[in-house]
């Protein structure tokens, strides 16, 4: 294996310019500020975790974690999503504070198999968990809450696709009891939205033709309230009608905050199924075809701290909107250049520090340093303090 190059850096990973920072900055900052104002407190938690805790509790699968030992042989792991840790905190530092907590964070994950496919080992995430709540009410103030955070982070046009993973269990649990592998072969086509591989896969089934009919249906239960009369008639079993009767009571809250327009129900939509419990949910921006936003429901997770209790959830993929969506708008601010020889440099330092508190931007330079390439650079403003002169020169 070759040397790495000077100016080389690991697969995966990315150099943000400023002007990448200024916008990364600008949406993380509109977005906690508008999840503050909802009641979320924001936490920060360390980028690494023991693997036997966090890591093994993490949605994310064993290979794409990046792994370290430290200096006693423990496996240590970058954080690969934020949600495990901010579980552990609650189980521990936070059990006493009453219930729900509302958290939010900002912070960079990373995901080890990611640069081969192409795409970041590295990113960051911008979401919050809402804990110690299992209502309509706490999925549907998370949904609402997704769609402000969009806008707060200038995404003008998109849809959140809302599903439930109950349904489908149900659903297959009545169809296929049993089938175990069968089962989980179908909900991992659909979580890859492969219709034809899935369509391919009930065709194999050895099935009465009415249920298999129920296992085509699925493929075209996405639209509006009326989907939940739709699914409702698909299917008898306990589980996947309780999961209907909860996902359309978030619909009835969405409605309530005035937010439906952005909402559809999906119920091909899944999200990680080892890892959700109830209501998922996607956001799709108009402008790039993959998501912005994913969340939902995970009652079981912080069992494995030792804390039972529900929690749901969401982060936007702060990422892919700095990449893909124009949104919010960064404009340059040039600096105001003071320019000075020795001795009038007190009284530039004076003026610089004025502006500055006025909220300028300021540069200063000793005259006779790096003058030339100076010149080529833009200025709001360029003032000059040097000895002979009655008055500062401003140009």
């Amino acid at each position: 294996m070759s040397k790495p190059k000077g100016f080389e850096k690991p697969a995966g990973v990315r150099d943000y310019l400023p002007r990448a920072v200024s916008k990364l900055r600008a949406i993380e900052r509109n977005v906690l500020e508008c999840m503050e104002r909802w009641g979320y407190r924001q936490i920060m938690t360390p980028t690494m975790e023991y693997y036997d805790t966090v890591g093994v509790a993490s949605s994310t699968s064993d290979q794409k974690l990046f792994k370290l030992l430290n200096n006693r042989g423990t496996t240590l792991v970058l954080r690969s999503d934020m949600t495990a840790p901010i579980a552990r905190v609650v189980a521990s530092l936070l059990k006493e504070e009453p219930l729900p907590l509302r958290l939010s964070y900002h912070a960079n994950v990373f995901r080890a198999i990611e640069e081969e496919a192409g795409r970041e080992a590295e990113f960051f995430q911008t979401g919050l968990e809402l804990v110690g709540d299992d209502s309509p009410e706490a999925d549907a103030e998370v949904v609402a809450l997704a769609i402000a955070s969009l806008q707060a982070a200038g995404v003008s046009s998109f849809k959140i696709a809302m599903g439930h993973v109950g349904f489908l269990n149900g659903l297959f649990e009545e169809v296929i009891p049993g089938r175990t592998n069968e089962q989980e072969e179908l909900k991992g086509l659909l979580l890859k939205r492969d219709v034809v591989g899935y369509r391919t896969a009930i065709g194999r089934l050895d099935v009465a033709q009415d249920h298999l009919s129920k296992l085509e249906s699925i493929l075209r239960l996405r639209g509006g309230k009326e989907i939940c009369d739709q699914a409702e008639a698909l299917s008898t079993e306990p589980g996947a009608l309780f999961s209907i009767s909860h996902l359309c009571k978030v619909w009835e809250v969405l409605e309530a905050y005035g937010v439906a327009e952005h909402v559809l129900i999906d119920l091909t939509m899944i999200g990680d199924f080892s890892y959700y419990t109830g209501m998922t949910f996607e956001g799709y921006a108009g402008e790039i075809g993959s998501p912005v936003c994913s969340g939902g429901r995970y009652d079981k997770l912080l069992q494995q701290f030792g804390r039972d209790v529900p929690a749901t959830g969401f982060s936007l993929k702060t990422n892919r909107i700095v990449d893909g969506i124009e949104g919010i708008q960064t404009p340059v601010q040039l600096p105001v250049l003071i320019r000075y020889d020795e001795s009038g440099r007190k009284e530039a330092f004076e003026k610089a520090a004025q502006l500055r508190s006025a909220g300028n931007h300021v540069v200063t330079r000793l005259i006779g340093s790096g003058e030339p390439s100076a010149e080529k650079q833009s200025y709001e403003e360029i003032y000059t303090y040097k000895s002979g002169a009655s008055a500062p020169g401003l140009r």
